[in-house]
């Protein structure tokens, strides 16, 4: 499975081909896992493409809520140089601050990370991202619906890939209510889809390199009776359809998982087994630079081997 795609990765080096000009008849995607702080983990895996060169032989790259915003970074070739933003004590005690619900304000501040962060204080590239022939697939939550959906048809400027990046990383009730686009409102892309394969096995996938931001050894558990009593009253009034996989994400995991772990052609890279434990609000230096550092470590080791070129 996972020489499959080394190999791919190789004669792609060789062959210098750019996307949409491939012969080789193969759709190679990087697709990359949401958990909000957890995108740490795939943070440092970005930077291993970049500083591995490898980004130029993916077809596309997928990602939900963090993984999405990491993906943009990838795109524009600040995956490096932005890195520390994980471990700033501003940029996360500004865009994540538990104590805003006691103002019934969001917990996470996306709109200050995106519309402030991204654009004045660690601009983001956006029309490299925009430019970029890897294209970039946002998914999103359809409040009304609860499918998963790729946001890619709706970007076409900067304000749409930003609102796009938002709508990706809607986690319900921590970042307040649902992003609306031309008239469909959108949540966290983790509701529906944490690690976007279906979407992108739909769309002609044949080849996958996953980022995980969870451990093998972590699971994921229903929600409490508390969680449902909340979350239900938060998803009727603002979400409705996104209520039921927002319910049973346990086997919306579980299938993922299967998905990934069957298909013939894929790399996961997971964050190894004692790594440090990232809270979905984790905002403390020392952990999330460490996480940042371990995905770069990890995914070095997991995709090196595409710096042979067959002969």
């Amino acid at each position: 499975m996972t020489e499959s795609v080394i190999q791919l990765l190789r004669d792609r080096r060789k062959q210098g081909s750019a996307p949409g000009h491939r012969q080789d008849g193969a759709r190679l995607v990087l697709l990359i896992e949401g958990g909000s702080s957890r995108g740490a983990y795939s943070s440092g895996m970005t930077v291993a493409i970049e500083q591995l060169g490898l980004l130029p032989f993916f077809d596309a790259v997928y990602g939900s809520s963090a993984g999405a915003l990491n993906a943009a970074w990838l795109l524009c070739g600040r995956a490096d140089s932005t890195k520390h933003a994980w471990w700033d004590r501003t940029i996360m005690g500004t865009t994540i601050n538990p104590r805003r619900i006691l103002r019934r304000q969001p917990v996470v501040d996306t709109s200050y990370l995106v519309q402030k962060v991204y654009t004045e204080i660690m601009p983001m590239g956006f029309q490299e991202v925009l430019d970029n022939p890897v294209g970039i697939h946002p998914i999103a939550t359809d409040a009304i619906t609860g499918q998963p959906i790729d946001l890619h048809p709706h970007i076409h400027d900067q304000a749409s890939l930003q609102t796009a990046l938002r709508a990706s990383a809607a986690m319900p009730l921590l970042a307040g209510p649902p992003v609306v686009i031309d008239g469909t409102p959108y949540v966290d892309a983790g509701v529906s889809e944490g690690t976007p394969v279906r979407t992108a096995l739909a769309q002609g996938a044949t080849h996958i390199v996953a980022f995980r931001t969870r451990r093998l050894d972590e699971t994921q558990s229903p929600p409490s009776r508390a969680e449902r009593v909340v979350m239900t009253r938060w998803f009727t009034r603002h979400a409705p359809g996104a209520l039921e996989p927002w319910l049973h994400r346990v086997e919306i995991r579980a299938e993922e998982e299967r998905l990934l772990t069957s298909h013939p052609a894929t790399i996961q890279v997971r964050p190894p087994v004692g790594s440090v434990s990232i809270g979905r609000t984790e905002r403390r230096p020392d952990p999330l630079k460490a996480a940042v550092e371990t995905g770069r470590r990890t995914a070095l080791d997991a995709l090196s081997g595409s710096l042979e070129v067959s002969v």
